[in-house]
């Protein structure tokens, strides 16, 4: 029976203090113990089994192994807590000695199976820390004459209680620098938010097709289904999804965003699921990903139509087993997030042409809102418009009391082929255009969205040509000033008659606020109407 040389023991025990006050990350810390662990005691393999809380099951996340295939299968092992000679060692509290494993009963040969090696004798030590044991450390196969002593099993045992210390204090240190790394990423995350953040705070619509969006928004909020927001370009998908999520269970929590489509694969993935140091080229640090760092909340694909063939089983996977594994890494973690996502293609056609995995489509298009186009709700532009003038004036710190019923009539009756985003625009350059002071005419909208033929609007086309061809007593045209002002006054009286005279709903047709309607009608002479 051979023992560990006194002055190896000291030694290996003095290297192990300073490797403690040196050494706080787990992954520099454990192959630092299980090395010297290893060579002092003479065995052919050591390592550390610590124990998956939830699933009660051992795994290996650092080996000492000669053979790399060994090692690499040993890190993708896991078997149950309670099998094997690691399993009494749990369960008991206590060191144990086993000189012939393979006449043993309490040994589990599944280790053996999958890695090829065979286990002749074994020593193992409870890593017991304040709050339980929480894994096991071992080392098979002494490679002198016989099997491991009583002295090596006193040493492994002492080697036990410090790494358990070491462990511990490593543990607390990985989730403040977890964290740290989160919220690193929320910040970063939401500082590109704020930046391409819609310019209004709530949904702005009142036919029934925005009623329909309104009424799955709701029942999507309440449960934990996956959503999938369709909708073209520019509709406000993620203003959609962001209402989804605050009006949710878990609203207090993140609510992240990443644009599949505006990122490479690799990039693309290290974003979602995290990377580990030394993962590929530029990974200098330990990285995050998104639906970690958005665990407890809401993660939001946009685009996830244009997320690469490559990806979708790796997001797949995410969203049936509820783990992530960065890139790097071997084991995995477990997240808890929503996942809400959009697309402005139609993702049911890109999976029949095999474009969009099957599996993936019903898993993200569990329940599906769409958005109509701003042609299709075209009852909603004023509204629109009056919100966009108010945020836009506000931007550019510019006194733009309003819009001309012609300008506004101009507005509602485009396409909009950028829906939303595109009016946003038109919008925001008009004001850009318009002098301080001066209501927004046809004069400052782009080419493109005026009659080509020069008409005016339909409605009060009529009343246009009626003044243009008016004379006044003498038999003179009527000046320009006159025209508008008879315009004017036709227009409003149309507006209000359209209305059934109610001022507001008036005013609001006509790109005016209540105020300002009522003081033009007043000096109109329009009271009575």
């Amino acid at each position: 029976m051979g023992s560990v040389d006194d002055t190896a023991r000291l030694r290996l025990l003095n290297d192990l203090g300073r490797a403690f006050a040196a050494r706080i990350e787990i992954d520099r810390l454990v192959p630092f113990v299980i090395r010297p662990s290893r060579e002092v005691l003479n065995a052919g393999g050591a390592s550390v089994l610590l124990l998956d809380d939830e699933r009660q099951e051992f795994y290996f996340p650092y080996v000492a192994e000669d053979e790399a295939e060994v090692a690499e299968a040993l890190l993708a092992l896991r078997f149950p807590a309670d099998r094997g000679i690691a399993g009494v060692v749990l369960e008991t509290g206590r060191p144990l000695r086993v000189d012939d494993a393979q006449r043993d009963a309490r040994f589990y040969g599944g280790v053996d199976e999958r890695t090829g090696i065979v286990t002749r004798n074994v020593l193992a030590a409870p890593l017991a820390s304040h709050h339980g044991t929480i894994g096991v450390l071992q080392v098979i196969n002494h490679q002198g004459p016989g099997p491991f002593s009583d002295d090596d099993l006193a040493l492994l045992e002492a080697l036990a209680g410090s790494v358990a210390i070491a462990l511990e204090n490593a543990r607390l240190y990985a989730q403040v620098k977890a964290s740290a790394e989160r919220l690193q990423t929320e910040v970063g995350a939401l500082r590109r938010d704020v930046a391409r953040s819609q310019l209004f705070s709530e949904i702005v619509g009142t036919g029934d097709a925005m009623a329909d969006v309104f009424r799955l928004m709701e029942s999507a909020a309440a449960a934990p289904i996956a959503v999938l927001v369709e909708g073209e370009t520019g509709t406000g998908k993620e203003l959609v999804a962001r209402m989804v999520h605050r009006a949710s269970p878990r609203a207090e929590a993140s609510f992240l965003a990443v644009n599949c489509a505006a990122l490479p694969e690799t990039l693309l993935e290290s974003e979602l699921f995290g990377h580990k140091r030394g993962a590929f080229t530029g990974a200098v640090q330990d990285r995050r990903g998104l639906f970690e760092a958005a665990d407890g909340g809401t993660i939001f694909l946009d685009e996830i139509g244009e997320m690469p063939a490559s990806m979708q089983p790796k997001l797949l996977r995410v969203l049936q087993e509820g783990e992530v594994t960065p890139l790097g890494e071997t084991r995995p973690r477990k997240v808890d997030v929503r996942l809400v996502s959009a697309t402005n293609r139609d993702l049911e056609a890109a999976m029949k042409e095999g474009a969009f995995r099957e599996d993936l489509y019903y898993r993200v298009a569990a329940f599906p809102i769409r958005l109509p186009p701003l042609r299709e709700r075209r009852e909603d532009i004023p509204l629109l418009v009056d919100r966009l003038l108010g945020v836009g004036r506000s931007r550019q710190k510019k006194d733009v009391p309003g819009i001309d019923a012609a300008a506004l009539e101009c507005l509602t009756r485009f396409d909009w082929p950028g829906n939303v985003r595109e009016l946003q625009n038109e919008i925001e350059r008009a004001i850009a255009l318009a002098h301080a002071g001066e209501l927004i005419t046809c004069q400052h909208l782009s080419p493109k969205l005026l009659p080509r033929d020069g008409s005016v609007m339909p409605a009060v086309e009529g009343a246009v040509m009626a003044v243009v061809g008016a004379k006044t007593s003498s038999g003179a045209r009527t000046s320009l000033r006159q025209a508008r002002t008879a315009f004017e006054v036709r227009f409003i009286g149309e507006v209000l008659r359209q209305q059934n005279g109610n001022v507001s709903r008036a005013a609001e047709a006509l790109g005016l606020s209540r105020v300002a309607l009522q003081k033009k009608m007043k000096e109109h002479g329009l009271r009575d109407l």
